[in-house]
């Protein structure tokens, strides 16, 4: 159960267990694989209490080189930024961002909160902010209110777009754009303006539902998440629906 709950992983407890540092109901386990019920018994690691819990929620600035996976043969995953004591409870992405995209990503293991943010019929809007080659305009913006023909010939759901700065680098006219999306294709983002004759040049996830990314919080890095922050991704479509 220690490791379950991320005390510590299995050759840890191992030890701590050897070295009476574990106690249930103030006697020394003496067996690192005893079966106690933390709800009947208190639980206690050198002298402070283990309060139990069953699910992780982490906000992570996912870094570009990083998969979304929980592993991978080939690359650095999501996952392996991550200590092990929050790697015990089995955390995975929810959804997922391109290799060389940066910013919000939670991980979690409450497969029930993963399902509702992610389903197609629930319409979860997903912000993001990006570099594109070319002019961006008010033409643009009425393409993707409309909804964008992507290159398999499917229409998407109408989005959000907003240009937040013209700039010139290398000579080229480039655009700070932000964009709103309720669903989640693959490379999206990229085929949409890949629609319109543009190219993304840089992106990072700044929201998800009712989760924005934590400006303090720098790439690679990651916390869990607030009681509020939880609650009301918790409670998203409650709120839709009143």
């Amino acid at each position: 159960m220690l490791g379950h709950i991320g005390v510590a992983s299995r050759a840890e407890i191992k030890k701590m267990v050897k070295q009476g540092r574990v106690t249930v109901d103030g006697l020394k386990v003496k067996d690192s694989g005893l079966q106690v019920n933390p709800d009947q018994s208190r639980i206690e690691v050198d002298g402070e209490a283990v309060l139990y819990r069953e699910y992780v929620y982490l906000m992570l600035h996912k870094p570009a080189g990083v998969v979304s996976a929980t592993e991978d043969n080939r690359d650095k995953t999501v996952i392996d930024l991550l200590p092990d004591e929050y790697r015990t409870f089995s955390p995975f992405p929810v959804g997922r961002l391109d290799k060389d995209t940066e910013g919000l990503l939670l991980l979690t293991n409450d497969g029930a909160l993963s399902h509702e943010l992610l389903s197609p019929r629930k319409h979860v809007p997903k912000t993001y902010e990006a570099d594109v080659a070319g002019e961006i305009g008010d033409s643009h913006r009425q393409r993707f209110a409309a909804g964008v023909e992507l290159d398999d010939g499917y229409l998407t759901k109408p989005a959000e777009l907003h240009v937040l700065e013209h700039y010139e680098k290398d000579g080229q006219s480039c655009c700070r754009i932000s964009l709103t999306i309720v669903e989640g294709k693959f490379h999206q983002v990229k085929r949409m303006f890949e629609a319109v004759g543009s190219k993304v040049l840089y992106l990072k996830r700044v929201s998800m539902g009712t989760l924005t990314l934590d400006p303090e919080l720098p790439k690679g890095a990651f916390r869990e998440l607030t009681e509020e922050e939880l609650y009301r991704l918790q409670h998203i479509h409650q709120k839709e629906n009143q």
